[in-house]
């Protein structure tokens, strides 16, 4: 399974990824009186805790110059995706282990599966920070459409993370455990709730853009709020491009190395 050759299984199976990614997300709520109302519970919560505590307790009233709620949304929404995609991507395998087993079913499609489902809650999301952003004055516009740009830069990102972290989980179940320590940490260190541009001297900052989820954060508030385009920096976007490349190959290399295994372990 090499780069090419899984990139056109997954453009064969995008009918299957899709009918699979949306009955993985009505099934993760089946049972309960509120539904896949639940999916949204979370992240509106999310957002007004941190919008409580850092406006109205610690009264930030403005951060890089714009409004810190509208702020605040433009960097959530790219980090809510990161975040349920790399934790559903890496237990993929192990939920779908009945799959797995079959000898004739394309595995490799389970973790894309797992990424499809989160996107769905994303999309609201997405439409909920334009339409925040709209009402601050900040209309939506030719900048805006780069979203979609940024939204593709985290999808491959994750792809390639979750090839690798699904493939190990199989065999080290403390994976998923890890991931979200990490994740806990990611979500201070992308930065999202503070500016590391006003924050840090240069040298550090550059440090910090080694994150690659950080220029996808960055982007969301280029597009909404900045209205900058992605070429302005392109040493940091072409940085991350070959780091979304690099993580791609290794991830399909971890996958085909492990994936005549994965019945056999669970």
């Amino acid at each position: 399974m090499n780069k090419e050759n899984l990139l056109v299984n997954i453009w064969k199976s995008r009918k299957l990824i899709f009918s699979l990614a949306k009955n993985d997300f009505k099934t993760r709520f089946a049972g309960s009186y509120l539904g896949i109302v639940w999916a949204f519970i979370q992240p509106i919560i999310t957002v007004l805790v941190y919008w409580f505590v850092f406006q109205v307790g610690l009264r930030a009233g403005r951060t890089a110059d714009f409004p810190f709620v509208v702020w605040l949304v433009a960097g959530l929404v790219p980090w809510f995706f990161f975040s349920e995609a790399i934790s559903g991507g890496t237990n993929a395998l192990i939920e779908y282990s009945y799959l797995v087993k079959k000898v004739v079913f394309n595995i490799s499609i389970l973790p894309i599966v797992k990424l499809v489902s989160a996107m769905f809650v994303n999309f609201f999301f997405i439409v909920i920070a334009i339409v925040l952003c709209w009402v601050y004055g900040y209309s939506p516009d030719f900048y805006t459409l780069q979203i979609l740009y940024y939204m593709l830069c985290m999808f491959l990102l994750v792809i390639g993370i979750v090839y690798i972290t699904s493939a190990i989980a199989v065999f080290f179940r403390d994976v998923s455990q890890i991931i979200g320590i990490i994740l806990q940490v990611g979500i201070w260190a992308t930065p999202i709730m503070w500016d590391a541009a006003d924050v840090l001297p240069p040298w550090l900052h550059t440090i910090f853009k080694i994150n690659p989820v950080y220029y996808v954060v960055d982007g969301f508030r280029d597009a909404c709020l900045v209205k900058a385009v992605f070429w302005d920096k392109p040493f940091w976007t072409l940085y991350v491009w070959a780091l979304i490349f690099v993580l791609f190959l290794i991830g399909s290399t971890v996958f085909k190395k492990l994936k005549v295994h994965f019945a056999d372990v669970l």
